[in-house]
């Protein structure tokens, strides 16, 4: 395929599949685009920017454009970078910005560039947001994180979450609560299980974590956990069907993380109705809404423990948290993400025009 824009001839010509078609002639854009996505997680990685940096390449794919990933910028011609995690992935930008200074640029901005790197190594983290074109967040409040000149950048674009399947049995034996997070320090990976050692011995309660630990030292901490705790499991890396399985069964979500950029697994159990127990950070009240009253401090083990016990003991707390989330539903709706992707494209889709029209005039 040519690096250059092209003028779309129609929209069923760059569809290459029926079901390509519909999104394509619903929110193509007036411009065909080659796009490179960055991210510095590898292939193989489950971790939240690969996963993040696959959904939005075939996202991009829907709307008609073409979209491959790199872990780092190698020079080939595209005509937009969307490159995801602002400090990580800041020489790439550079690298972009140096061979094609007149080609769009879009950041992704991590949980990490907003919490962590745009404080401990501004350097970095401050150039990527000034050479970036447009940002993108996934949370409402990332933008007070933002020093002021850059906000007028922002996008905020919700990431979305498909319908869920119909709801697995639950089991009456226990009263599963679900951990979806990789074992690693920002994640409080373990605060549920803690939680789950105060409640009252009459409780049911079962906390089930899936995810990959980080390092060999978290895995040993979740199998002690789980050897000294019987009313926690932790099952490792899973497949998303697995991850959407047990969505199904929970009555519940916990996310104790320390800080995050926008976890798509809020999106996820929104959309399937499932009640989340959220520590109170920026990345999920920016997703749930400040009056969400499903939060607890981070790291508070005795409030979670109080919550886990009141979502068993009082439905109609229980009840008060799944409405809540029920009325959030309409922000992770896919046709609502791609409709957003589409209209930040659409604004630097002119800037492409242009450079190929000096192209063509030399």
């Amino acid at each position: 395929m040519s690096p250059r824009v092209r003028e779309r001839v129609s929209s069923s010509s760059l569809a290459s599949s029926a079901a390509l078609a519909p999104d394509v002639g619903r929110f193509g854009s007036a411009l065909f685009m080659d796009i490179v996505v960055i991210t510095p997680a590898r292939p193989a990685s489950r971790s939240g920017n690969r996963t993040t940096a696959v959904r939005w390449a075939k996202l991009f794919r829907r709307l008609g454009h073409s979209a491959r990933i790199a872990t780092e910028y190698d020079g080939k011609s595209a005509d937009l970078m969307v490159a995801l995690h602002a400090w990580r992935s800041a020489g790439a930008v550079d690298r972009f910005r140096k061979l094609h200074p007149d080609r769009p640029l879009v950041v992704g901005l991590s949980g990490t560039d907003l919490y962590e790197y745009i404080d401990r190594d501004p350097q970095p983290t401050l150039r990527s947001l000034e050479t970036a074109d447009r940002l993108v967040a996934l949370q409402d409040l990332a933008r007070r994180r933002l020093p002021p000149r850059f906000r007028g950048k922002l996008r905020v674009i919700h990431q979305s979450a498909p319908p869920p399947s119909p709801r697995d049995t639950r089991s009456s034996r226990t009263f599963d609560v679900a951990v979806i997070a990789h074992l690693r320090g920002v994640k409080d990976p373990l605060r549920a299980a803690k939680a789950a050692r105060l409640v009252p011995g009459s409780s049911r309660l079962r906390i089930v974590h899936v995810g990959g630990a980080d390092t060999a030292q978290w895995a040993k901490r979740a199998k002690a956990e789980m050897q000294a705790n019987p009313r926690y499991v932790w099952r490792g890396e899973v497949s998303r069907a697995s991850v959407r399985r047990l969505l199904g069964r929970a009555r519940a979500l916990v996310l104790s993380s320390v800080s995050e950029g926008g976890a798509n697994v809020v999106s996820e159990a929104v959309v399937a109705g499932v009640p989340v127990l959220a520590s109170r950070i920026d990345g999920s009240v920016g997703l749930l809404g400040r009056d969400y009253p499903g939060y607890f401090a981070v790291g508070d083990t005795a409030a979670l423990a109080r919550m886990l016990h009141r979502i068993e003991a009082e439905p109609r707390f229980l009840g008060r948290l799944r409405g809540a989330v029920v009325r959030r539903g309409d922000l992770f709706k896919p046709a609502r993400e791609i409709a957003a992707w589409k209209a930040l494209l659409d604004e630097l889709a002119p800037r492409s025009a242009a450079r190929r029209k000096r192209r063509r005039l030399r």
